[in-house]
């Protein structure tokens, strides 16, 4: 393993890779990996490691604001509609007895 220094020639700022050299048997060739540690500060002349794609995808996995919001959201909204089918199932009922007297109405009236 050795440490590399590459240089941005766009920006000017210089990256620290960690490299890895290794045999490829398929290829029969030397290969190597490099692995980003960070880049060296300019001031101080210190490497200065670079955040993890990890932890920007477990950030973007955390519930935010706005998904928060529209939680409460949908909770009122299933309130909401629990209490309308509790209110049909009244009417529903309501309504069952009034086709019921109106029924005994009819047989009466056409006696």
């Amino acid at each position: 393993m050795a440490i590399i220094k590459q240089t941005n020639k766009k920006t000017g700022v210089i990256y620290v890779y960690d490299s890895h050299s290794y045999w490829d048997k398929e290829k029969k060739q030397h290969r190597s990996d490099r692995k980003l540690i960070g880049k060296i500060d300019p001031e101080t002349g210190e490497i200065v490691p670079t955040r993890k794609k990890k932890e920007t995808a477990s950030a973007a996995s955390k519930p935010s604001a706005r998904i928060k919001a529209l939680e409460t959201q949908v909770a009122r909204k299933d309130e909401e509609l629990q209490t309308l089918r509790n209110k049909v199932d009244s009417l529903q009922k309501e309504l069952k007895e009034k086709e019921r007297i109106l029924e005994k109405i009819r047989t009466i009236v056409d006696v």
